[in-house]
């Protein structure tokens, strides 16, 4: 195993420049994918580096329930200062599985409050709620549906409407809860990947910006609904509003103000994103080989210190 078990702990700072990047020079459908694939891999690889440095440190302890040959010197050696890499890889593997752990549970809470709060109601693709708070939403599910409150409609153009709409479907359709939770556990497995998280937040926002542009056929319109929801939900009280995330506003403002973003998928390799891009790629490969080597390695010697 040797160091290599410590890289993928370390290596998603590669993918730092594309966070930032992405955002700016790639088709937001694009960057969402590129970011919450690059943040699953490297999240996965170092959950199972540490799991096999919690393997090294258990073995040490006294009275555990492991086989003797795990603790035989020969585990040991294989990993660097295991003394102490072994023995902190306990909590903090106990402490990213219970973060993995709350962010599910509230997500699924947040879910059944939102599911709640809309029986009784007929069962269409859009429920409005009788609510002078401004927000809408996009309720996941089997029957994914668009919740949006009055007091939204209220302050907006049928144009706008529309475009909000829109908004929300684009969100059902192209599932961008799945991306949102992903990049949220990636985030509790490693805090260096806390900026794949912000940014997909963002470019899922644009990616739903993109697609109601199209549907109504104006980006200005859509620029409109998303400034004009924005400030009316300034200030509005804490609600299950939360699956509308506005993401930057001013930024997404901007893009919508300007030319549609172009549809590739991967950037120019000589370009400064296309250069970000294959850090990001190369740290992502480098990870899941440096994992998987030390899981092979850490495998064949315990399988060979039980075997004795």
């Amino acid at each position: 195993m040797g160091v290599f078990v410590f890289l993928p702990l370390v290596l998603p700072l590669t993918a730092w420049p594309i966070a930032r990047l992405a955002e700016q020079h790639l088709h937001p459908r694009a960057a969402t994918w590129l970011l919450s694939a690059v943040a699953g891999v490297f999240a996965v690889c170092s959950t199972l580096c540490l799991a096999l440095l919690m393997v090294v440190g258990t073995a040490q302890l006294p009275g555990n329930p492991l086989p003797d040959g795990w603790s035989d010197p020969e585990v040991r050696e294989a990993v660097p200062s295991d003394e102490v890499a072994g023995k902190a890889a306990i909590p903090a593997l106990i402490a990213v599985l219970a973060a993995c752990a709350r962010v599910v549970w509230r997500h699924q809470r947040v879910r059944r409050r939102a599911e709640r709060a809309l029986a009784g109601l007929p069962a269409t693709p859009v429920a409005v709620l009788p609510d002078e708070s401004p927000y809408a939403y996009a309720l996941p599910g089997t029957r994914g549906r668009v919740v949006v409150s009055t007091g939204m409609l209220a302050g907006l153009g049928s144009a706008e409407r529309r475009a909000l709409f829109a908004h929300e479907r684009a969100h059902l359709v192209h599932r961008h809860h799945r991306f949102l939770l992903t990049v949220q556990l990636a985030a509790r497995a490693n805090p260096f990947l806390r900026p794949l998280r912000t940014a997909v937040v963002y470019t899922a926002e644009r990616w739903a910006d993109e697609e109601a542009a199209q549907a109504v056929g104006s980006r200005r319109t859509v620029a409109l609904a998303v400034g004009r929801s924005a400030l009316m939900s300034r200030g509005a009280p804490a609600t299950l509003a939360g699956f509308a995330a506005m993401g930057s506003v001013p930024r997404r403002v901007a893009a919508l103000l300007g030319p549609a973003p172009a549809g590739r998928i991967w950037p120019p390799v000589f370009t400064t994103v296309g250069l970000a891009a294959w850090g990001a790629a190369v740290g992502t490969t480098a990870s899941a080989l440096s994992s998987a080597n030390s899981a092979v390695t850490l495998v064949v010697i315990l399988h060979a210190t039980t075997s004795v």
